[in-house]
């Protein structure tokens, strides 16, 4: 069996190429061999990087950038040479460079269309995308979401639910060394510690978690990972509601260090408000480590089936400070509901979300479609 796993870039930022890696990664592990076709991004160069004796990633150079899309034209004339090599092309949604190159490729095997998300900030993309995305649909074989609720609701797969299935993202454990925790704890001692991870852009609800710190008293302390564009906003508004004591925003967060805050935290806290946030990795990653999760309920998105309200942690309502704030409060002042969820984070992990159960899945599917 020779696999193409085709779509995105490298270097690894995004979920969707994180996908694309480890399954290339644990498929090739496995003696499987299992390519990945992918757009260069950040100027990385072109070329060939081996994984091992079953793998590779090839890079093809970008010379464009359009709505946030990688145009490399040296996909289609490789994909083109290359696919007759591969029983199955698995093509990750939504990238219409790696669409296009499909079409263009003359390829008559089997494809599993992996649907990460619907289209729904580009609306100008989409509407020009739309024919191409309509073939896709068409001809795949097999269509994965990475939970069973977005594909079941996303308006672009109606008429396709007869060959929808879902392939839950799966990750390594993340595993902190107790110096990190010890030091990240003493740091925030006598704390309630509230952890969060990701870009500072608007569907992650920031605003929203910074305004829960108002209706919690110093015994708790908000933390949040990452850089975007509105680090100067939410550094205003952290002023202007006078939280300063109560809530930090750490800029970036290195590889090293991120383990250590998901281990010593009292709560992982999911404040997205947007069906952009379709499954959200940062919520298995902090489940590996048995930390009780916090996550609002986005109509149409996955996140709320990750974490499974009353199992792995709490589910509340978007947009709704006073309510996470509440949740918090609830997890922290009871610790055997504390205990419950977070033995409850750990095997949900387990059971749905490792790396070996979305290889294992995955190659299930691939034999039902050959």
């Amino acid at each position: 069996m020779n696999i193409l796993q085709l779509g995105k870039f490298y270097p690894i930022r995004g979920g969707v190429e994180k996908v694309m890696y480890d399954l290339s990664l644990g498929l090739s592990e496995r003696k499987v061999r299992c390519d990945m076709l992918c757009a260069s991004t950040e100027n990385y160069p072109a070329g060939t990087i081996e994984l091992n004796d079953f793998g590779s990633v090839m890079v093809m150079p970008t010379k464009w950038k359009l709505a946030a899309t990688m145009l490399a034209p040296a996909m289609i004339t490789t994909l083109r040479r290359i696919a007759k090599y591969y029983d199955i092309i698995h093509i990750h949604h939504p990238d219409p460079m790696v669409s296009l190159a499909l079409l263009l490729s003359g390829y008559k095997g089997k494809v599993v269309l992996h649907w990460h998300s619907d289209i729904l900030k580009q609306k100008t993309l989409l509407k020009l995308y739309a024919p191409l995305q309509n073939w896709l649909i068409s001809r795949a074989d097999v269509i994965v979401g990475t939970t069973p609720v977005y594909v079941a609701e996303s308006p672009s797969l109606q008429k396709a639910q007869h060959k929808i299935d879902h392939i839950p993202i799966g990750v390594l454990p993340i595993t902190a060394t107790s110096e990190k925790v010890v030091t990240i704890r003493e740091r925030y001692k006598g704390k309630h510690l509230i952890f969060s991870l990701g870009r500072l852009v608007d569907y992650k609800g920031y605003e929203y978690l910074i305004r829960a710190a108002g209706y919690l008293n110093n015994n708790f302390q908000i933390v949040i990972g990452g850089k975007g564009p509105l680090q100067e906003s939410l550094t205003v508004l952290i002023q202007e509601l006078g939280v300063e004591d109560r809530v930090t925003l750490l800029g970036y967060v290195s590889d090293e260090d991120v383990p250590g805050y998901y281990a010593a935290a009292d709560i992982f806290c999911l404040s997205s408000i947007l069906k952009t946030e379709a499954f959200a990795i940062v919520q298995i990653e902090a489940m590996s480590c048995g930390t009780p999760i916090v996550s609002t309920h986005i109509a149409g998105s996955g996140v709320s089936w990750v974490n499974q309200d009353g199992v792995s942690g709490l589910v509340v309502e978007k947009e709704n400070p006073e309510a996470l704030a509440k949740a918090f409060e609830k997890i922290t002042t009871d610790p055997v509901l504390k205990r419950r969820l977070s033995e409850g984070s750990r095997k949900r992990y387990e059971t749905h979300f490792t790396r070996d159960k979305m290889v294992e899945k995955s190659l299930e599917l691939y034999n039902l479609c050959l």
